[in-house]
């Protein structure tokens, strides 16, 4: 007897791909979601078996269940391609992957392989960043332009191979090279394993919800003249959840994002902000939200009205519908935390539209009635800074049996960087349009501006031949101390460089991160990629190195990969080096990325071989 066995991967619900991705010929705001949904749908493996009755069906068993502890493969391929996109009355073309906008979901579960075939069929130089994503001894699939492979050019591919391992959430990808991530990006859910429940009652339905920035003009353009210029470049026309405007914008109202809810159900809202550079408040018009995890860490549950999310950033929420129909629509409304000053921002909101499903009426029937009332939320401040120092110290790790917060108890390495903006002199014989007409905008980490080498820092340490690429000095603290969050000194001028800085495998890391002053104090969320910290102080003001410690949490700090420095004030994270690699870390608002405020960790191998990187895929892209 010859058995045949299907072994089939539990189904996240088919719902999650409802209101999601849409195609970027679809402007509507009823979407087709038939691609997201099959990726979505019952995902299965197909085992044979050449063995005889009556064991082949123990076997089989046996096979299951290696299959559910190990993971299986998955393979997407994305084609990173231009499509004509129609926003805000007017059409432009516009880098997507698949000729989607958002681009495709890609589903996993904890502990899978995931292979992901990127061909680049544009003008443009392209990598793809897995934001989040561990990669642990594969910092080779991490993404990051010069930092861990050189771009692809026209025409190249290169599959990005990782498995993910003791991760599980919402996470995102997206571009990784100068701002093309403004429209090249898209969801990354991990289910947990086989059989794990969610630490909180399962929802009825789950939906992505993405934040993102729209210009009218080419952004690549944009950041060119900026560049040449010195100054800022131009802020974006509008926010969008999903790709679409909505309702507040000019020829947009077709353009929104719905979401139809029964009474009394209860939907959980994975929601990232992939806006390129604005952190954004969000509410539901009268329901609250329960927040249950944050950079797919779960976290002890709270519930707002309000929440805060930066670039990078994602946040799981649960809505609970109301208990009965109540003949009205709700505003989801986004819009943007700033104290940036002098300068300006994108102060306008994005908005969504909560409908009920109407009783007896068919789910795919529209709920939407002109003469229901339309509620509205009403968001902090723009400059709210109270709000979220608020909401942040909300945050806390669960810290169970089942996902402790292992936080580093004692620390090897200490370091103390200042992170904010400055200025660069304009070049000989030229006029820029920065702070002044003699000086351009730039930003620095420790006064360092990272400059992006012409080839791959990872590849040249795995390679040895890192002289004449990058130095190994970075300095671990500021060179010249100064009233960090006072008076801004009179020298705003930041060193310019290539450094790095070197951490021995398995080291226990405190990293404090201060704002500072120099043209104003301003938020800025720091992303480290190949690890997770945890979040063990934050105050306003200048560190205090003596009294300040004595307040850090160690016992569940909040763990994640994208932490916002308080405007004005500071944090404290730790981590344990334990992956090995060059690691980037940069603010994520992309303008001062672009500036400079960005740095590299080099961690070095262990003793062991599990603990050293893995040698370069063959198909690695060359400079």
């Amino acid at each position: 007897m010859r058995i045949r066995t299907q072994v089939l991967v539990p189904t996240i619900h088919p719902h999650l791909a409802t209101h999601f991705s849409t195609r970027v010929q679809d402007r509507s705001a009823s979407f087709g979601h038939r691609k997201l949904a099959q990726s979505l749908g019952t995902m299965a493996m197909v085992i044979s078996s050449d063995l005889r009755a009556p064991c082949s069906l123990l076997m089989a068993t046996l096979m299951l269940i290696v299959v559910q502890a190990q993971g299986i493969t998955r393979h997407y391929n994305f084609n990173v391609q231009m499509a004509n996109v129609t926003r805000l009355c007017a059409t432009k073309s516009i880098v997507t992957v698949n000729g989607e906008y958002p681009g495709p979901a890609l589903v996993a579960r904890e502990g899978d392989r995931v292979l992901v075939r990127v061909t680049n069929h544009v003008a443009h130089n392209m990598t793809l960043h897995w934001h989040g994503i561990r990669q642990l001894r594969s910092g080779w699939a991490d993404g990051p332009a010069y930092i861990t492979q050189c771009p692809m050019q026209t025409g190249q591919s290169y599959l990005y191979n990782f498995t993910i391992t003791g991760q599980r959430g919402t996470l995102w990808w997206h571009a990784h090279i100068s701002w093309l991530r403004a429209t090249v990006y898209g969801a990354i859910i991990v289910l947990p394993k086989h059989g794990v429940p969610y630490p909180f009652a399962a929802p009825h339905r789950e939906v992505p919800m993405i934040f993102g920035e729209w210009w009218r003009a080419d952004t690549e353009k944009l950041v060119r003249q900026a560049l040449k210029t010195g100054g800022a470049p131009n802020i974006s026309d509008a926010f969008t959840i999903n790709g679409l405007p909505g309702p507040f914008y000019n020829c947009s109202a077709k353009d929104t994002f719905k979401l139809k809810v029964e009474p009394g159900k209860t939907y959980m809202l994975r929601l990232i902000n992939a806006a390129l550079n604005d952190e954004l408040f969000f509410a539901v018009a009268n329901h609250t939200l329960t927040v249950v995890e944050v950079d797919a860490v779960y976290v002890k549950p709270f519930t707002v009205k309000t929440l805060i999310i930066s670039p990078g950033q994602t946040t799981n929420v649960l809505l609970t519908a109301k208990p009965f129909y109540p003949k009205a629509n709700f505003y989801m409304s986004a819009a943007p935390y700033s104290v940036i000053r002098p300068g300006t921002f994108d102060n306008t909101t994005v908005a969504g539209i909560l409908e009920y499903q109407k009783p007896g009426g068919a789910p795919s029937a529209s709920s939407f009635d002109k003469y229901f009332l339309l509620f509205k939320p009403t968001l902090p401040r723009f400059n709210d800074t109270g709000f979220v120092a608020n909401f942040t110290s909300k945050l806390r790790s669960l810290a169970t049996p089942q996902y402790p917060a292992a936080v580093p108890q004692s620390v090897d390495k200490r370091f103390f960087f200042t992170v904010g903006l400055g200025t660069l002199p304009c070049p000989v014989n030229a006029t820029c349009q920065g702070p002044t007409n003699t000086t351009q905008f730039a930003a620095a980490v420790n006064n360092v501006s990272l400059v992006l080498p012409s080839t791959a820092l990872l590849q040249t340490h795995f390679t040895g031949t890192s002289r004449g690429v990058y130095g190994s000095n970075f300095p671990i603290m500021p060179l010249k101390k100064f009233n960090y969050t006072g008076t801004p000194p009179n020298n705003t001028n930041v060193a310019t460089g290539t450094k790095l800085l070197v951490l021995p495998f398995n080291s226990s890391v405190e990293l404090v991160m201060q704002d500072t002053s120099i043209l104003g104090i301003e938020s800025h969320p720091l992303h480290l990629h190949g690890f997770n910290f945890f979040v063990v102080g934050q105050g306003v003001g200048n560190y205090d190195s003596v009294n300040d410690p004595a307040k850090f949490n160690l016992v569940d700090p909040v763990e994640r990969n994208t932490v916002g420095v308080p405007a004005g004030g500071w944090v404290a994270i730790r981590f344990l080096a334990d992956n090995p690699g060059v690691w980037f870390m940069h603010c994520h608002l992309e303008v001062h990325t672009t500036w400079g405020l960005r740095m590299a960790w080099l961690v070095l191998d262990g003793n062991l071989p599990n603990q050293k990187i893995l040698p370069p895929p063959s198909d690695l892209p060359k400079c």
